[in-house]
């Protein structure tokens, strides 16, 4: 692969998607994954952000596995991997648009209730857990969207920035790797995609590190305003 201007836009995408991932804890494959599917196609697209999230997840953890909530991480990621055969039952016989028009639709309105209520109740058990664990394994394992139901499970519980993006980050770690080793089995892993991954790495710990020091800067109120902000852009682009 030469070091051309595709490669650069590449690169340039993934560093961006990083540093919202590592500033907030979700949101860089719903901003990756559109742009790099239309320059380099979804087969190299989808592994290689496959790559960078595994990544990510990992260099966070390896840093601030003290923040992350266990006993919800463990919760949630058992119950994911329960929803994921689901999912792909799902994926099988459910229609792609409706389904992702509800879910859309759902997240716009949490998103902008969130934003208008003045405050929202924080549950303190542990039972839901279960339950949007599952709702992400499906949705994980039907369109590898099991980001948003882990995301408002956090602000339901009222996580603070630093326990919010390390504890997603231990729920993303497990599932991330098993669909980076699907991809693997599937023959995803192409020289392409190795030798992209390489070259993006820098940019990509760059920006793992850059992001960091914009979430211990974000005040708790206005970092929750920027969640529920992004959830409503989340569903729209799944409307979209």
């Amino acid at each position: 692969m030469s070091f051309d201007s595709t490669v650069l836009l590449a690169v340039a995408i993934l560093f961006v998607s990083t540093f919202v991932r590592s500033a907030l804890g979700f949101g860089d494959a719903l901003l990756a994954m559109p742009l790099l599917a239309l320059l380099l196609g979804v087969r190299v697209a989808t592994p290689v952000v496959a790559f960078a999230a595994s990544t990510i997840a990992l260099t966070i953890l390896l840093r601030h596995w003290r923040s992350v909530d266990v006993r919800a991480t463990w919760r949630l990621v058992a119950a994911s991997l329960a929803g994921i055969p689901f999912g792909l039952l799902l994926l099988k016989h459910a229609p792609e648009g409706p389904v992702k028009m509800v879910l859309g639709a759902l997240l716009i309105l949490y998103g902008l209730y969130s934003l208008v209520a003045p405050q929202l109740p924080v549950v303190r058990g542990e039972r839901l857990a279960y339950a949007f664990g599952f709702a992400a394994g499906v949705l994980g394992g039907a369109y590898n969207t099991n980001g948003p139901p882990v995301v408002i499970y956090g602000a339901l519980k009222g996580w603070p920035p630093e326990h919010f993006r390390a504890t997603l980050q231990g729920c993303f770690l497990v599932t991330g790797l098993m669909i980076l080793i699907g991809h693997g089995v599937a023959g995803l892993w192409t020289p392409q995609v190795l030798q992209l991954y390489a070259f993006s790495l820098p940019a990509i710990m760059l920006a793992i590190f850059a992001g960091e020091r914009l979430n211990r800067r974000i005040p708790r109120e206005a970092f929750s305003r920027v969640v529920y902000a992004l959830l409503v852009v989340m569903g729209a682009l799944f409307l979209i």
